[in-house]
């Protein structure tokens, strides 16, 4: 992001954020008392170069999920990752449905190595690979059964896009009664801004945004 850039989105930040408060937003959620680690779509298609759906900012965003899935494992809590495929991408009978009209999904084929998770964070076999077709994580799956069945009240939530799978797991987060935590500095997206307006419209709204190592001392804390 160029400096012009973030010199103007801190302007309109700080305006909005006045508003805001004056409103009564922007409140604190806060953590909970058992957390789970949520990445979302961490596989090749977003994290590598030379694919339509690459994200900007895996050199921050890798490194910080891998601490964070350290901390994770130390404290002993359910960890899941997702990936968005299909097994029949195109024609009409398709599982991508009318989205496939939208964005490319034909690269998104089940079992092809993009959609695959980054094996640098890498899952181990008891951690939950969760495949969807939509953009949140709730929608359509069983993730909230499986949260809930493991006494989770929060998510912690990372990966892509901030404007996209990101955006809409942590809208369906907080309706589906669990606390949102994004993390800032392990979400990423393709267009410059767009990260940094979704964490402030999300702040506001839906979750709350922390830094990384305030995450880190949060999972630490409680560990083993």
């Amino acid at each position: 992001m160029s400096d012009e850039l973030r010199a103007a989105l801190d302007r309109v930040f700080a305006a909005d954020s006045t508003l805001y408060r004056e409103r009564g937003f922007m409140r604190r959620i806060g953590f909970g008392t058992r957390p789970a680690l949520v990445n979302i779509d961490l596989a090749n298609a977003w994290t590598r170069p030379g694919n339509p759906f690459t994200c900007e900012g895996m050199d921050v965003i890798i490194p910080g999920v891998q601490q964070l899935l350290t901390a994770a494992r130390a404290r002993g809590i359910p960890i899941v990752f997702t990936t968005t495929a299909y097994r029949v991408p195109s024609g009409p009978n398709s599982d991508a449905g009318l989205w496939g009209m939208k964005i490319p999904v034909e690269v998104l084929k089940e079992g092809s190595e993009a959609a695959e998770i980054d094996e640098r964070i890498a899952p181990r076999p008891d951690e939950q690979v969760i495949v969807k077709k939509r953009a949140s994580a709730f929608n359509g799956t069983p993730l909230a059964g499986f949260l809930r069945a493991n006494g989770v009240d929060t998510v912690i939530v990372t990966g892509a896009t901030m404007a996209g799978c990101v955006r809409h797991t942590v809208e369906d987060a907080i309706a589906e009664g669990f606390r949102p935590i994004v993390v800032r500095e392990c979400v990423g997206d393709r267009v410059a801004g767009v990260v940094e307006w979704n964490l402030f419209d999300i702040e506001a709204k839906f979750g709350d945004v922390e830094p990384l190592e305030r995450v880190l001392d949060e999972l630490r804390r409680n560990a083993p």
